[in-house]
């Protein structure tokens, strides 16, 4: 049986450090860190962990209700949406993670658009 991408890059320990890395881009970017203004980023990071895991196959698992709950507030526009998907590819380019794989996972994150854009 074939590997999946969650455990041929080592599992949630390498996922969490990319995570991480994204949140530092993420809050060096003044379109997006406003969005994280008074977040529990240890928290954030641990979530967002566990949603990428979810999407690399790792054991973790996001409903779509559980996405749009917690993105509804935000109200996250197409423009910012678009910036998170270019850093996070950046990211896990930067991280050594193959240019099919990071497609892979850009295209699952970019079909739940319509969840997680709410203005």
């Amino acid at each position: 049986m074939a590997q999946s991408m969650f455990e041929r890059y080592g599992g949630f320990s390498v996922v969490s450090r990319i995570v991480s890395s994204f949140y530092d881009r993420v809050l060096d970017s003044d379109n997006l860190a406003p969005y994280f203004e008074g977040t529990d980023m240890r928290r954030q990071i641990d979530h967002q962990s566990k949603f990428i895991s979810s999407l690399m196959g790792g054991p973790a698992s996001y409903s779509n209700d559980q996405l749009e709950r917690s993105h509804e507030r935000l109200n996250i526009t197409d423009k910012d949406f678009n910036e998170v998907v270019a850093v996070l590819s950046e990211t896990f380019e930067d991280a050594g993670i193959s240019a099919s794989d990071v497609s892979t996972i850009v295209r699952d994150i970019n079909s739940r658009r319509s969840i997680i854009v709410t203005k």
